[in-house]
């Protein structure tokens, strides 16, 4: 009897409880050190990430920013020297002892120093909020001496978890394809690239999209509840990291639609006849895995379930060609 299990080609023969296990220790340390080099990498950049996640924050804070500018200690100082001027020209023309000033020379003094006082108000001139540093007051807060510390490596973590997606997810495929057969393979294959945009996609979907949607959710909340939005950037942080993970992963439903049906495991009749099950079934995870606010949940939801009929229709493209293949061969008579 020969060893069935020297196959000259392994991966055609069926693995045993030992190799699957054996390949996926091989392919966690793979995924694991790639993950590690990534976050070296961002480790090098984390204040630029940084900055970079807390746009959303600052595209939120931007209107009571400028509402706190406009109607703070500047703003008085603005009427104080409007009315100083006005007064000026008042004592000029009515005391016969004052000395001869031209209104004109009164208007333009006053509107010279009313530029002045906006220039110093909204900051350097042809520069945006966006690119200036926040006032004391609006900026994310630390209240432990190693929280800004943590969220540096937090976000250096998740970094260079986007940054190496395209190894990590290949890594996840490849032990997965390991327990298929090879004309089930070819789709794994094809898979890894469009997983990782995915990915990328849903990641920065929540934080260019979704997230300033929230945030200004929850700092009106806060106004209507009358306490003071003082928020940390470790708490910030996760809240951020977590959901960009949370949607990139969510935004994976196509591809794995369209490996679950063309391996056999799901059928596309299958994928129809649950829909109005997978219709409730998306907002109830969204309600589990956002936080309590309907904005973030629907933000969620709506796209996961477009995603989940985009599944569906790749399957049926997918389903499709392979008919329209299978007719075209010769061997078929």
């Amino acid at each position: 009897m020969g060893d069935t299990r020297k196959n000259p080609n392994p991966l055609n023969c069926t693995m045993s409880l030992g190799d699957h296990l054996e390949e996926l220790r091989a392919r966690l340390i793979l995924a694991i050190s790639g993950l590690a080099i990534g976050a070296i990498v961002a480790l090098i950049f984390g204040t630029w990430i940084i900055r970079f996640i807390e746009k959303p924050y600052v595209k939120a804070m931007q209107p009571r920013i400028e509402k706190a500018e406009k109607e703070g200690p500047l703003r008085e100082f603005a009427v104080l020297v409007d009315l100083f001027f006005e007064n000026l020209l008042t004592a000029s023309q009515s005391d016969p002892n004052a000395p001869a000033i031209h209104p004109d020379q009164v208007a333009f003094t006053r509107r010279v120093a009313a530029d002045t006082v906006r220039q110093w108000q909204g900051g350097e001139a042809g520069v945006s909020r966006d690119e200036r540093a926040l006032p004391n007051w609006a900026r994310l807060q630390v209240l432990a001496p190693a929280e800004a510390f943590t969220a540096y490596m937090k976000v250096s973590l998740i970094a260079g978890l986007i940054l190496t997606c395209p190894w990590v997810f290949y890594q996840i495929w490849m032990f997965v394809a390991a327990g298929l057969y090879e004309h089930e393979r070819q789709y794994v294959r094809k898979a890894v690239p469009f997983s990782a945009i995915l990915f990328v996609a849903g990641a920065m979907f929540f934080l260019f999209v979704v997230a300033r949607i929230s945030l200004r959710f929850f700092l009106g909340f806060g106004d209507l509840m009358d306490v003071a939005s003082n928020w940390t950037l470790q708490r910030y942080i996760s809240f951020v990291t977590v959901l960009m993970l949370v949607f990139g992963l969510a935004f994976q439903t196509p591809i794995a639609i369209l490996i679950l049906n063309r391996t056999g495991l799901v059928s596309l009749e299958a994928l129809r006849s649950v829909r109005k099950y997978v219709f409730l079934s998306v907002f109830i995870v969204s309600a589990v895995v956002t936080p309590p606010d309907i904005i973030s949940q629907v933000t969620l939801a709506v796209p996961l379930y477009g995603l989940y009929e985009v599944g569906m229709l790749l399957a049926r493209l997918s389903r499709k060609r392979a008919e329209r293949k299978k007719e075209d061969s010769p061997g078929d008579a």
